[in-house]
């Protein structure tokens, strides 16, 4: 059998409709998460502290603004149903 482009095994002859077996599949999903490994990129030092400021600071933006809606949302029922007194 030979490998297709895509990790697959290419039909040949009469095992046109015949794929491989269950030890089988498992090696080659195995060769294809190395295979995907050996893609990853390592960010640099400056890349890895740019990406962690930019989600600190979003989250930080996101937390000021649940924050805000929470106290407006708080105020808005307190002036609705008031405070029993």
């Amino acid at each position: 059998m030979s490998q297709d482009a895509v990790g697959g095994f290419a039909a040949r002859g009469a095992s046109a409709g015949k794929k491989p077996n269950f030890f089988m599949r498992i090696v080659i999903f195995f060769r294809q998460v190395i295979s995907e490994l050996r893609k990853v990129v390592t960010p640099t030092r400056k890349e890895l502290l740019t990406f962690t400021g930019v989600v600190l600071g979003f989250v930080i933006v996101m937390m000021a603004l649940i924050l805000g809606l929470d106290t407006v949302f708080s105020w808005v029922v307190n002036v609705v149903f008031g405070v029993p007194s």
